[in-house]
């Protein structure tokens, strides 16, 4: 029997919480958002792909997501000695090029279980807290700032992919 990815409840948050909590959630909104777009269809579909020559899938999305969460909240602001999620031998599309609806279910679950590692690396820090990226400092603030642009304009990817896949649209 083939998996199915599950249903997803997207978290809702307030409208006028402090900063910090405002990014942490609109992040997570988005988090599960994407994972919302991929409820309900098979690992197969999860690693269709749009429309050649483009690889681009729901499954290349999802460990993108991971790719990212790694590169940033792990590797670059914590410093964490964290491999990358893909041998960068395999070049910078890895994430895309190479999927396979066998690890369909093994990757969802990596991409949630990389949520909470990203979560736990920034635990207590403060917005303002600094790192140095390409040789300038940046913040925190600017990774939950980056991120929520990130998965919102792979959330429109997925909206797109999934009315490809089965016609379903919205929210």
């Amino acid at each position: 029997m083939t998996w199915t990815a599950p249903a997803v409840e997207r978290p809702s948050g307030s409208l006028v919480a402090p900063e910090r909590d405002l990014l942490a959630g609109y992040l997570d909104f988005y988090r599960h958002t994407l994972l919302h777009k991929c409820a309900g269809l098979t690992a197969e579909q999860l690693a269709e792909r749009s429309a050649p020559p483009s690889t681009l899938s729901l499954l290349g999305l999802i460990r993108h997501a991971r790719k990212v969460e790694r590169i940033w909240f792990r590797i670059h602001f914590a410093d964490d000695p964290a491999e990358p999620v893909f041998d960068p031998a395999l070049g910078k599309d890895a994430d895309f090029e190479l999927t396979d609806p066998a690890n369909a279910r093994a990757e969802y679950e990596a991409l949630v279980d990389e949520w909470k590692l990203s979560d736990a690396s920034v635990a207590g820090r403060s917005l303002d807290d600094r790192f140095t990226f390409s040789g300038q400092e940046s913040t925190l603030r600017m990774i939950y700032i980056h991120l929520i642009g990130e998965y919102a304009r792979h959330c429109g990817h997925a909206d797109l992919l999934r009315e490809h896949l089965d016609g379903v649209t919205g929210a």
